[in-house]
């Protein structure tokens, strides 16, 4: 048995054709959208990272006593952040409590604050 095919049944219509088209621009818009919004999330992962490395370096600062590490401006992975580190007493006279804000340089609100404890380099018995 042998299927006759007509002219007109060959393919798919100029409107079938525009139909798919316009399926497939909106689904790529949609997917572009993602995208996007998945790099700007690894790019602010990114910059918390790297406000963390610089808050555990400026805490290790303070543990050194590294003189003028109370406030400072540090480049790090190509950004500029403040630093500004407190220590107030603890309830151990032998620890003070070190506070970290890293904030984007420029800007008051830290990204990442780190505490930790510094020995405050006395003896008690």
């Amino acid at each position: 048995m042998t299927l006759r095919m007509k002219a007109g049944d060959a393919g798919f219509t100029l409107i079938e054709s525009m139909v798919a088209l316009v399926i497939l621009g909106i689904a790529a818009v949609g997917i572009i959208r993602a995208v996007e919004a998945h790099i700007d999330q690894l790019h602010q992962l990114d910059r918390r990272a790297a406000a963390q490395w610089v808050a555990e370096n400026a805490l290790a600062e303070a543990r050194l006593r590294v003189p003028g590490s109370e406030t400072a401006d540090v480049a790090m992975l190509e950004w500029r952040w403040s630093v500004r580190t407190r220590l107030t007493r603890s309830d151990d006279p032998d620890l003070s409590l070190a506070t970290v804000d890293v904030s984007p340089q420029g800007t008051s609100a830290p990204i990442i604050t780190l505490r930790g404890f510094v020995d405050s380099g006395r003896i008690s018995k």
